[in-house]
C-alpha cells in the first residue's frame, strides 16, 4: 500500500489531499478549518485531518509532494525584478525579505515542521511538482478519459501561466507553454481590481457583472491590451500593467485608456461603466479560450478536454467551449485553483513518478469531490448542544421531508449533510438552500443572507434526468462548472417597458418560471444532481418535486460574504445564528430559528472581511 500526501500552501487556498494506492481519500482547504478566506499558511488542520481520516499517522505517509517548485518561482521573481530595474524597487524591497526568510529555503521549513509530527520523518520522502503539471495531473489523472488535452490557465505558477499536456494512460506531457508575464488570469485579475474587487477572490464577480452590460471595450482590449493570435496564443502590453514590480495591477496608462479612475469598493458605486467593462473583458476571456481549444483540437484531434488552474473556474466561458462542439467530451477540475495543486501534486508521484497505472472509471474518480470531514450524529448533536441550540431530533425521511415542506414553504434552510465539498462550490453538504419560485429570492438571500452584492447570482442545483426539461444544457455538470440558458419553454415574455431597464435595474425583470436562479441573460450555472454521488441531496429535491412539481432548488454556499464555507456543526449555528436564515437541517437535527433563543442571536455580517 502506497500512501501519497500533496500539500499546497504559501500563496493563496492551501490544502491537502490523501491518495492511497491512487485513490483519491481525503482533501481539504485550510480556510475552512482555521475561517480564514483563502487562507494561505501551512495546511497543518487539512493535513491533519488526511491523516486522520484514513487513520493514517505521519510515520506512514510513503510521499509527501509539495505542488510548486520555489526556486524556479524566486528565479522568475528575480529575472523579472532585473529586467525592469531600477523601476519596482519598493515592490523588490517588501518581497525579497519574505522570500529569504520564508519561502526560498522551502524543503528545509517543510522538513522542520514534519519532523514535529514525527520526529524520523526522511526528507527522501519529500518530493516537488511544478505548479502546472500540478494543475493538469489534477485534472487528467482525476478525470474519467484514457486520453485527452489538458488546457491549465491561471496567473502564473514558476513561469508558465498557460499550457497545454497530453494525456495518455498514466502519461502526461506538457507540450506547450506560455510564460510570465503574458497570463489571461492576470489580465482578468487586472480588471477585477480595476472594477474595485478583490484579486484572486472577486473575479467570479466579474464574471456575474458581466451580463448587466455591454462588451463596449471588447475591440479596444484586443487592439491595445493583448495581441491575439488565430490559435490563441497572446502577448500582453505591458505598458498598461503593473503586476510585474509594483504593488497594483494597473497603471495610470491603463487608467487614461478607460478614462476612469480604479473604482473604490468603499466609496464609489458600480455603474454602467463598470458592468460594461466586466461584459467585455468577459467576452475577451471567452474568445482566448473558444480560440485556443479550437486551435487544439485541430492540431491534435483528441476528442476529450481537459480543464484546470483558477481561469477554469469561468463556467461561462466553459459553457461556451462545451457548445462549441469542438470536442466530444470535456472535464474540469472542481477544485481548479491553487487548492487543487495539493491533489494534482500526489497523484503526478503516483503516475509519473511511480508510473503505476491509472483506474479509469465511466464517471470520475473525485467521488462527488465530497472528500472533506464528516460528523456523525452523536457528534453533531453534541455540538448543539454546547452551543446552546434547540432542536428535534428524526428520522432521515422525516428530516428530508419537513426540510422540502421549509423550502416549499418559502423558507431559506442552512443545509449540513455528509462530508464537506473540496473546491470552491457548494455542492448540496454545505450548502444554502432555498425555492426558485420566488422573484424575490435572488435579492433577499444576496442582502439578508449572505450579506453581499445585489447583482450576484444563484445556482439551480436539479435532478439530473430533469436538466433537458428546464435547460439548453444537454450534458452532465455535477461540480457546477458549467453555463447554460433557461429552456425558452420555461420563459416569461417581459414588457417593452421592462425590456428597456438597464444595470442594476434588470434585476427586477421577472423572466422565468424559476426566477431565483435565472440571470439577467437567461442564464444559469447549473449543477445536476445524481443518486450516485449524493443520495440525500436528491432525495430532498425529489421530495420538493413531489410537493411543488418543480424538481430544482436555489444552492448557494453555506456562509456569509468574506467567510469559508462552513466545516463543521458549531459553524454551521453560528451561520444560522447570524443570518436570517429560516431552518437548519444538520445530520438528522432540525432547528427553526423561531424556537432559538434570543441570547444565542450573533451580529454575524462584521464578522468577517469583506472579499
Amino acid at each position: 500500500m502506497t500512501n501519497i500526501l500533496g500539500i499546497s500552501a504559501f500563496y493563496h487556498d492551501s490544502a491537502a489531499a490523501l491518495i492511497i494506492d491512487g485513490e483519491i481519500v481525503a482533501a481539504a482547504q485550510e480556510e475552512r478549518f482555521t475561517r480564514i478566506k483563502h487562507d494561505a499558511s501551512y495546511p497543518v488542520n487539512a493535513i491533519n485531518y488526511c491523516l486522520n481520516e484514513s487513520k493514517l499517522s505521519l510515520k506512514q505517509i510513503d510521499y509527501i509532494s509539495f505542488y510548486d517548485k520555489p526556486f524556479l518561482k524566486f528565479e522568475r521573481l528575480l529575472e523579472t525584478y532585473v529586467a525592469f530595474a531600477p523601476k519596482g524597487f519598493q515592490s523588490f524591497r517588501l518581497a525579497i525579505p519574505i522570500w529569504l526568510r520564508e519561502k526560498l529555503f522551502l524543503k528545509n521549513w517543510l522538513l522542520k515542521e514534519l519532523k514535529k509530527i514525527d520526529p524520523s520523518f526522511k526528507s527522501s520522502k519529500l518530493m516537488f511538482s511544478e505548479h502546472h503539471y500540478s494543475h493538469a495531473a489534477s485534472a487528467f489523472y482525476a478525470s474519467p478519459f484514457k486520453n485527452a488535452i489538458v488546457l491549465t490557465i491561471d496567473g502564473v505558477g514558476e513561469w508558465a501561466t498557460t499550457t497545454v499536456a497530453i494525456g495518455n494512460d498514466h502519461e502526461l506531457e506538457i507540450v506547450k507553454e506560455i510564460h510570465f508575464p503574458h497570463s489571461l488570469g492576470l489580465l482578468y485579475s487586472a480588471f477585477t481590481y480595476y472594477t474595485g474587487f478583490r484579486v484572486n477572490s472577486g473575479e467570479y464577480k466579474v464574471m456575474g457583472l458581466a451580463p448587466y452590460g455591454k462588451p463596449k471595450y471588447k475591440n479596444l482590449i484586443l487592439e491595445k491590451l493583448i495581441d491575439l493570435k488565430q490559435d490563441g496564443s497572446f502577448r500582453l502590453d505591458q505598458s498598461y500593467f503593473n503586476y510585474t514590480t509594483g504593488l497594483t495591477m494597473v497603471n495610470e496608462k491603463f487608467v487614461n485608456l478607460f478614462g476612469k479612475p480604479v473604482r473604490n469598493s468603499e466609496t464609489d458605486k458600480l455603474t454602467q461603466f463598470h458592468m460594461d467593462v466586466a461584459a467585455s473583458i468577459q467576452a475577451v476571456t471567452e474568445e482566448v479560450m473558444l480560440r485556443v481549444t479550437r486551435s487544439l483540437h485541430k492540431e491534435y484531434g483528441i476528442p476529450n478536454l481537459c480543464l484546470a488552474g483558477g481561469v477554469a473556474l469561468n463556467c461561462v466561458a466553459n459553457g461556451m467551449i462545451l457548445r462549441d462542439k469542438f470536442f466530444k467530451d470535456i472535464w474540469i477540475q472542481p477544485a481548479s485553483g491553487d487548492a487543487g495543486g495539493a491533489l494534482g501534486s500526489a497523484l503526478a508521484v503516483w503516475h509519473k513518478e511511480l508510473k503505476k497505472p491509472r483506474k479509469i472509471k465511466s464517471s470520475d474518480l473525485m467521488k462527488g469531490s465530497y472528500l472533506g470531514p464528516s460528523y456523525e450524529q452523536n457528534y453533531i448533536e453534541k455540538e448543539l448542544e454546547s452551543s446552546g441550540a434547540r432542536f428535534i431530533v428524526t428520522s432521515e425521511d422525516e428530516m428530508i421531508e419537513q426540510t422540502a415542506k421549509a423550502l416549499a414553504d418559502g423558507k431559506v434552510v442552512g443545509w449540513f449533510q455528509g462530508k464537506m465539498e473540496f473546491g470552491p462550490r457548494s455542492l448540496g453538504c454545505r450548502s444554502i438552500l432555498a425555492d426558485p419560485r420566488s422573484e424575490d429570492m435572488q435579492k433577499m438571500l444576496n442582502l439578508k443572507v449572505k450579506n453581499r452584492e445585489s447583482f450576484r447570482p444563484f445556482a439551480p442545483s436539479i435532478l439530473k434526468e430533469e436538466v433537458q426539461n428546464w435547460f439548453e444544457l444537454d450534458y452532465d455538470s455535477p461540480y457546477m462548472l458549467l453555463v447554460d440558458n433557461v429552456k425558452k419553454d420555461k420563459r416569461i415574455n417581459v414588457s417593452e417597458e421592462e425590456k428597456h431597464q438597464v444595470g442594476i435595474g434588470l434585476l427586477n425583470v421577472k423572466r422565468s418560471f424559476i426566477p431565483a436562479v435565472t440571470h439577467v441573460d437567461y442564464s444559469a450555472r447549473i449543477h445536476t444532481v445524481s443518486t450516485e454521488t449524493n443520495p440525500k441531496f436528491y432525495a430532498l429535491i425529489n421530495q420538493f418535486k413531489q410537493k411543488t412539481g418543480y424538481p430544482l432548488i436555489v444552492n448557494t454556499s453555506f456562509n456569509v460574504r468574506g467567510e469559508p464555507i462552513v466545516c463543521s456543526p458549531s459553524d454551521a449555528f453560528r451561520c444560522f445564528m447570524g443570518t436570517e436564515l429560516d431552518f437548519l437541517s444538520i445530520g438528522n437535527c432540525l432547528l427553526k430559528k423561531s424556537d432559538q433563543s434570543i441570547s444565542v442571536i450573533k451580529d454575524y455580517k462584521d464578522s468577517f472581511n469583506n472579499d
